[in-house]
């Protein structure tokens, strides 16, 4: 009888444990597992395991395979840029959108909004979950000639287009630029080896994709912010009950500053020289412009498709005007 209870014994404690497999999680850095976003994700994952999730993690140093793998069912989460994700939460996805957030303490007011419980319904689309939204930097204009520094200045340059952001591809229309066909594993050496007078990245790329080649002694980096990219985890909204994935999106949250750190030191790094500061007249400009932009990606018109989310869009406004509120965009009639 004692033998009997003492292997029911074990069995019961053994049985959590059995049941307690890892989250298998898809991480894309381009640098692949020695680079800075697979060493958060390492860090997040590190912090989740107190609130007993256990992730396992997988480095990718392409977007698409990793993405790819997640949707096949060989993870049960992504790491990825909000550009790659998108399809999974229109709502976050939109983040990135063109000139959407010109200042980093926009971007903090962003997320510290969408980190609190009252945002989780729109954590959920689709058979999907956000599970946390990390800070990647600006995405900067990097060109190889520096009279490349107005919209105008764009029309008929080659510019190194993601070919799945739609978003992007509607812009360089727009400006009546020629998209030329890229992925993050190929937009670098196009720009490097002078295929595209244009590419837009975030300031990590300038060392770790070596785009100083392509901007040589007469190419610069636009200093103003196309966009903010996040890299955001998604799982299937079944991983984790609703309460650990609050956690997890507080968690997430908890590392804006270290993310930040991160970004700035990146951006300092980059010679003074190698920046074009642009004129206050010509930011109003690109405001304009990248605002007429939004409407159309959000409304669909324009020949643009529905790709923005419109209670994004709002949000994003409403804070834009409570940071700066004499833009003109704040009193336009047709407030985003």
């Amino acid at each position: 009888m004692l033998r009997k209870s003492l292997a029911a014994m074990t069995l019961s404690l053994a049985a959590p444990i059995a049941a307690a497999e890892p989250i298998k999680m898809c991480v894309f850095d381009v640098i692949g597992a020695n680079g800075d976003v697979f060493n958060m994700v390492k860090d997040y994952a590190l912090e989740m395991k107190s609130h007993g999730v256990d992730f396992e993690l997988r480095p990718y140093t392409d977007e698409g395979v990793a993405v790819g793998d997640f949707n096949s069912g060989q993870c049960d989460a992504v790491a990825a840029t909000d550009l790659r994700t998108r399809p999974f939460n229109r709502f976050t996805g939109s983040i990135s959108a063109v000139g959407a957030i010109p200042t980093y303490d926009d971007l903090r007011t962003l997320l510290a909004t969408l980190a609190q419980p009252k945002a989780a319904p729109l954590m959920k689309e689709n058979g999907y979950e956000v599970l946390g939204i990390v800070p990647a930097g600006a995405g900067y204009l990097f060109v190889n000639d520096r009279s490349i520094d107005t919209a105008g200045e764009l029309a008929g340059k080659r510019m190194a287009t993601l070919d799945y952001q739609k978003d992007a591809i509607h812009m360089v229309n727009y400006v009546k630029a020629t998209v030329v066909p890229s992925d993050i594993t190929n937009f670098a050496g196009k720009f490097n080896n002078g295929s595209v007078d244009t590419a837009y990245a975030p300031a990590f790329a300038y060392e770790a994709l070596e785009l100083y080649k392509g901007i040589g002694d007469t190419g610069g980096i636009v200093d103003y912010p196309l966009a903010q990219l996040t890299v955001q985890i998604i799982a299937k909204d079944d991983v984790l009950d609703d309460e650990t994935a609050q956690k997890s999106r507080e968690v997430a949250w908890g590392m804006y500053g270290q993310a930040m750190d991160l970004v700035n030191r990146l951006e300092d790094a980059i010679p003074e020289e190698k920046w074009i500061r642009i004129s206050e007249s010509d930011i109003q400009g690109y405001q304009e412009m990248f605002r007429e932009n939004r409407i159309q990606l959000r409304d669909g018109t324009g020949g643009a498709s529905k790709v923005y989310h419109p209670k994004m869009m709002s949000l994003l406004s409403n804070i834009r005007c409570a940071s700066n509120p004499g833009a003109s965009e704040c009193t336009a009639g047709n407030r985003e």
